[in-house]
């Protein structure tokens, strides 16, 4: 019985060591020291061999120095760990923006998105690529379901606001606009949106009022 108590003892000290290790290197990439987040992503990799997070903070390292190679082989072993790793696809997108293969960015952002709705740097790297690739439809969809979930997030209001004026949805677009400069009313681009999206409606209202006339 002791055996096995010490086992599990141990057990739970490795997984706790192993959590501190991996926080330790997200809090030192967090600060940009990515020389010290390294050596604790490879001390929590040796840890807990089996975990995809210590792979996920090697690629981010190696993608914060620029070595695109490094950042593909170390998320490449954190989706073999964990083949619905949401971090580990963003990753794949990202390395593919850097390479403006936006296609396949658009895709692995997407796959990001579908395993991990609350993922905010996919979402806006799914705007950005679809800026790039000039196809909005889904990226709508996915930020509307983002803001259902974390109301008030300005970082996700502005895009949608620009996709609904992109649509031709510009009362959605004025709303929202409304909000955003409600919470920041020093946004300069909310501002000059909301001013587009007002003469927008005044347009398609003198429309609709030209047209009856003529009927």
């Amino acid at each position: 019985m002791d055996i096995i108590e010490n086992n599990v003892d141990e057990q739970h000290d490795s997984t706790q060591h192993y959590e501190v290790l991996q926080e330790l290197g997200d809090c030192y990439t967090s600060v940009g020291n990515y020389t010290q987040a390294q050596q604790y992503y490879e001390k929590a990799a040796v840890l807990s061999p089996d975990e995809a997070g210590p792979y996920v903070g090697l690629g981010v390292v190696a993608l914060q120095k620029d070595l695109l190679d490094d950042a593909e082989i170390a998320f490449r072993v954190a989706c073999r760990l964990d083949a619905n790793c949401a971090k580990a696809y963003a990753g794949f997108a990202m390395i593919a923006q850097e390479r403006a293969d936006y296609k396949r960015a658009f895709e692995m952002y997407l796959k990001s998105l579908e395993l991990d709705t609350d993922n905010l740097i996919a979402l806006l790297g799914l705007f950005q690529a679809s800026c790039q690739m000039g196809s909005f439809a889904q990226v709508t969809h996915y930020l509307e379901m983002y803001l259902n979930m974390h109301p008030g997030d300005i970082s996700v209001m502005f895009p949608l606001a620009a996709l609904y004026m992109k649509d031709g949805r510009f009362e959605e677009s004025k709303k929202i606009l409304l909000d955003l400069l409600s919470l920041d009313e020093n946004h300069k681009d909310a501002a000059n949106l909301l001013e587009e999206a007002e003469h927008s409606l005044a347009q398609a209202k003198q429309g609709t009022q030209t047209g009856a006339r003529m009927l």
